[in-house]
């Protein structure tokens, strides 16, 4: 009996050390459900309040994983390192500096009604810092680990891929709502080209990335497991581009001259609409991707939270488009996509719980062998 003690205590130590930053990914997909409520085009009573509480759970689950991630390096450090090391599971370092991000952005649509204007921008300037900078270096060095280090295979490209160069897309949407509260002069000026410049680096940078898992599925099909629901994440630099454009056209105006600011706000609807046409044909295609792996029996794993941002900034970008274009339409898809919204969070929220209870997600991440796509239609 009492040899069994420490053999359980050491069990539940090294079921924490599995704590991978794939974890960040479920507090992305909570504070865009609060983000794209406050700013969701249509009048919904309650929503408001509804958006301030998942925002305070976003904040709170932020904060645990970085205390939870911040002990895992200093008490595993050994598994710490070898998530860099794994090829699936590197790629999600790029989540941390989004969830930073993405609280901050709610604490100035949202959380500055329930801690004050002032110390609501304090935090989102803080966050919008610490995750820009981590996600200008998972940009540059998960990529530098791929060409330098990591065993590629031809069949190898997933969504997860865009998971290290989107954090600078992030950084453009937030960064733009952060222009207002900047005082006039050459310092906001500069932050809005900054924000430019990032817009650009993430998308360059994940069209090719598009391109590869386009490839790949073309030639070779889809892995078949639960990799599959990271298809959604090439939804997600298309809607946040889409997003990105619109807001930063939209706090062009103090910062540059009339007639800059202008092409800016008409940039916003020439970029947005057509890439909100094939954010659209790519949601029917991860859709019926998606069915067809559930079908044959696809496992729940945290690459479900693929399903939550990727369609919240869907969401958002899609309502950049009402507020510039002012058409119905786009109201009406901005609602109807945050329903699927809310449907999806909802339903990964509660599995990830009853996973988390039972222990299922805290084993080791997959193996640095390759996951081998294939295609089967006969099944």
């Amino acid at each position: 009996m009492t040899t069994a003690q420490p053999d359980e205590s050491q069990a539940r130590v090294e079921v924490l050390g599995n704590i991978g930053p794939n974890w960040f990914a479920s507090v992305m997909g909570t504070g865009i459900v609060a983000t794209a409520a406050a700013s969701l085009p249509v009048h919904v009573p309650g929503l408001r309040g509804f958006a301030e509480v998942v925002w305070v759970i976003a904040a709170l689950l932020l904060a645990v994983l970085i205390v939870v991630v911040g002990g895992h390096w200093v008490r595993h450090p050994t598994v710490a390192r070898s998530h860099a090391r794994n090829p699936q599971m590197a790629h999600f370092y790029g989540a941390a500096p989004m969830a930073l991000m993405t609280v901050g952005s709610g604490a100035l649509l949202v959380g500055r009604d329930l801690i004050g204007e002032r110390v609501a921008v304090d935090l989102a300037w803080v966050l919008w810092t610490a995750g820009t900078v981590g996600g200008l270096f998972t940009a540059v060095s998960i990529p530098f680990l791929m060409f330098t280090q990591y065993n590629v295979e031809p069949d190898a490209a997933f969504g997860g891929w865009l998971m290290p160069v989107v954090p600078p897309m992030v950084s453009a949407a937030s960064g733009a709502l952060l222009i207002p509260h900047m005082a006039p002069g050459t310092g906001r000026e500069t932050m809005l080209y900054g924000c430019y410049a990032m817009f650009g680096l993430s998308l360059v940078a994940s069209l090719l990335i598009v391109a590869m898992i386009w490839n790949r599925l073309t030639h070779y099909g889809t892995s078949g497991t639960a990799r599959v629901p990271t298809l959604w994440i090439v939804l997600g630099p298309l809607g946040q581009s889409i997003t990105a454009a619109g807001l930063l056209g939209a706090s062009a105006a103090p910062a540059v001259d009339s007639e800059i600011a202008a092409g800016m706000r008409v940039f916003g609807i020439l970029y947005g609409v057509p890439v909100w046409g094939f954010a659209v044909l790519w949601i029917a295609l991860a859709a019926s991707l998606t069915v067809r792996t559930l079908r044959r029996g696809m496992p729940f794993a945290l690459t479900w939270w693929s399903l939550t941002f990727p369609v919240g900034t869907f969401v958002t970008g899609t309502t950049q488009l009402a507020l510039h274009t002012h058409l119905p339409a786009f109201k009406i898809a901005a609602a109807i996509a945050y329903v699927a919204l809310l449907f999806t969070w909802v339903l990964v929220a509660l599995r990830t719980a009853r996973g988390s209870l039972r222990g299922n997600l805290f084993q080791p991440p997959p193996s640095t062998g390759p996951v081998k796509a294939y295609k089967d239609p006969a099944r």
